[in-house]
């Protein structure tokens, strides 16, 4: 496929203004950005809109315009588990979260995992879910860049050869720079321009190529009937319907408590503005369902039929279904605008996380275990050199290897990630569970969740048999119920021994 030059040229003037306003930020709500609590978290200065912008920057990351449609192209309705999901998560945010907020605050937390430091008085505790927030997060940075990759290979970039990795490298120097010298304060200014982009990019997309395909009735028409509606299970099997309903409610306990999460939540300016975003935020779950309803439409088009495309689709598979779309149907400049949409969707999202990953190496296993004595400037310039050397990490890992083993693990990255909520969530309401105990907890259900996924070839679902009844369902969720049933029996034999608890440094009041 020849290089659209039109489409490459909008998107790169784009790339070219968020470089700008990244650098710019800076300068915006200035702060001291020497110290680790205005690097990081901005110095919590963010109001209820850049807020929501942050939050939707965060959580609707390139990938996301990608692989939902992409999973709706391959598998039908099943991809719109994403929406429900994305609804049950923002009352637990609303609940929950301003207590993390409060007690934040007060005791000038930035992770979870300073948190879980101060509640339970165990550094072993911190450690593993300061280690198990940035190894969850690291694939999904990967995943980021391999939606940059995407859309380059789409306006007829070499994909292959150090030509093809030139643009990466290019998009990962712009975001590595930017991160390194404004902090969080840029990829919340870019998180405004991304969004915006995001909104006409899917507007323009479920208006008018159904216009141009014949509307709605002829879309769906032309959707396999196996795909329109989840398969009936088989007898003794609930099928499907377990697989998507536990898909839809592991994944919204497991959302908020990745890092770049609990970074966007903690850079707030207060407890009321995470309420009002957990009430805004499920705007983006409407737009959620367009983006997969994308899926369909590239079905439709029949854009994996055409001779043109097939080589991008036996390389990226499903996941070129949306750029396919684009190029089908609308004129290059709105393409490259398309384009720098999820590319722009790229970059807000990594910069978020790997700040929120240097955040955790910083202050919970450098300041922990190796230098207890650094001062707060050093602390801070030790975060942003960690944040260049996750961004590397993640950039050799999508120039070295498959894209396939950044989705293995990120798939995992949730498995893992959910197995910190007892001891974040439920410690944001009590402190009777035992340390040692959460501890225990955490590892069962790190090593079982892992081996679940690796007997399932890294599929999401893993099928328990419960008499003669057959329950597919999302790893996460069967090994979070594990991890809570040896913690609450533990911590009950362990308090029944007078198993001695370290003083928590938190009070009632805190957390209100």
């Amino acid at each position: 496929m020849p290089i659209n030059w039109v489409a490459l040229i909008v998107f790169a003037a784009f790339f070219g203004f968020v470089t700008f306003v990244g650098f710019a930020a800076a300068h915006w709500r200035r702060g001291d950005l020497d110290l680790l609590h205005e690097w990081g978290l901005a110095g919590g200065r963010f109001g209820t809109l850049v807020t929501w912008f942050l939050l939707g920057g965060d959580l609707y990351t390139a990938y996301t315009f990608i692989a939902v449609p992409a999973l709706a192209y391959g598998s039908g309705a099943l991809a719109f588990f994403a929406v429900p999901y994305t609804i049950i998560v923002y009352p637990f945010v609303f609940v929950v979260f301003p207590r993390l907020w409060s007690v934040a605050k007060r005791h000038g937390y930035i992770t979870a995992a300073d948190f879980v430091r101060g509640r339970y008085g165990n550094k072993w505790l911190a450690l593993a879910v300061a280690l198990t927030g940035i190894v969850a997060t690291m694939p999904y940075i990967a995943l980021q860049l391999v939606g940059i990759q995407v859309v380059i290979a789409a306006m007829g970039i070499e994909s292959t050869g150090w030509l093809g990795d030139l643009p990466l490298v290019i998009a990962f120097v712009i975001l590595a720079a930017f991160t390194y010298t404004s902090g969080l304060r840029a990829p919340a200014a870019i998180a405004i321009v991304k969004d915006l982009m995001i909104y006409i990019t899917v507007a323009a997309a479920i208006v008018v190529i159904p216009m141009q395909l014949g509307g709605y009735a002829k879309i769906f028409g032309a959707v396999p009937p196996a795909k329109l509606i989840l398969a009936p299970p088989p007898p003794g099997s609930l099928g499907q319907y377990s697989a998507y309903a536990t898909l839809a409610l592991g994944s919204a306990f497991a959302l908020f408590l990745y890092p770049h999460s609990i970074t966007g939540v903690l850079s707030s300016s207060s407890r009321h503005v995470i309420r009002r975003n957990a009430a805004l935020l499920p705007a983006y779950s409407f737009l959620l369902g367009l983006i997969a309803l994308l899926g369909f439409i590239a079905i439709a088009a029949g854009v994996g039929d055409l001779p043109q495309y097939k080589p991008y689709f036996a390389q990226y598979k499903a996941n070129f279904a949306v750029p396919a779309l684009f190029l089908q149907q609308f004129p290059a400049w709105f393409v490259g605008f398309a384009f720098a949409a999820i590319g722009i969707g790229a970059l807000v999202p990594a910069a978020i996380m790997s700040i929120a990953a240097s955040n955790l190496w910083t202050r919970n296993i450098y300041k922990e275990f190796i230098s207890p004595s650094c001062t707060p400037k050093q602390e801070a310039q030790m975060a942003k050199w960690v944040s260049l050397i996750v961004k590397v990490g993640a950039l050799v890992f999508v120039l070295g290897f498959s894209s396939q083993y950044a989705i293995y693990l990120q798939l995992l990255g949730g498995v893992w990630i959910i197995q910190t909520l007892p001891a974040v969530v439920l410690g944001l309401y009590t402190r009777w569970l035992n340390q040692w105990a959460l501890l225990i907890g955490w590892a069962i259900g790190i090593v079982t969740g892992t081996w679940m996924a690796a007997s399932v070839n890294f599929a999401a679902a893993y099928p328990l048999h419960l008499g003669g009844l057959t329950a597919p369902g999302y790893i996460a969720v069967w090994t979070l119920i594990l991890n809570l049933v040896v913690t609450v029996v533990l911590t009950a034999i362990f308090n029944a021994l007078g198993a001695a608890k370290p003083r928590d440094e938190t009070a009632a009041a805190d957390y209100v």
